[in-house]
């Protein structure tokens, strides 16, 4: 693999884990709360799997590379999560727009800054 595909493979990858990670952990609330908790937890982990499924080799990707450590994964992973679950949110779960998601977004620019800052 090209150096040059690792971000691409390992970012893209990791946002598409997070679309299933995201629907997994609150798609329940919306379309299952009549439900027992336990229907709730096996679609859950159903839906868990195919996060797995990509999350898993993109992390290895990311860091087998050696363009990423393990700590810049994590903090990439806040980043995306952060930036899938707001549009999730307001769209899909109808919560309205807060100030609280921008400062939240500005804590992790922070983050990224001091993860990145050294190679």
């Amino acid at each position: 693999m090209s150096p040059a595909a690792v971000p691409f493979q390992t970012v893209g990858l990791l946002i598409a884990s997070n679309v299933f990670m995201t629907f997994a952990w609150y798609g329940h609330l919306k379309h299952l709360a009549s439900k027992p908790w336990y229907v709730a937890a096996l679609v859950s982990w159903g839906i868990a799997l195919f996060e797995y499924l990509l999350q898993v080799p993109a992390n290895r990707i990311g860091y087998s590379s050696g363009m990423f450590s393990l700590a810049q994964l994590k903090i990439m992973q806040e980043v995306i999560t952060l930036a899938v679950f707001v549009p999730f949110a307001m769209v899909y779960m109808k919560v309205p727009f807060k100030l609280d998601f921008v400062w939240a977004g500005l804590c992790l620019v922070g983050a990224v800054y001091f993860i990145f800052r050294t190679p």
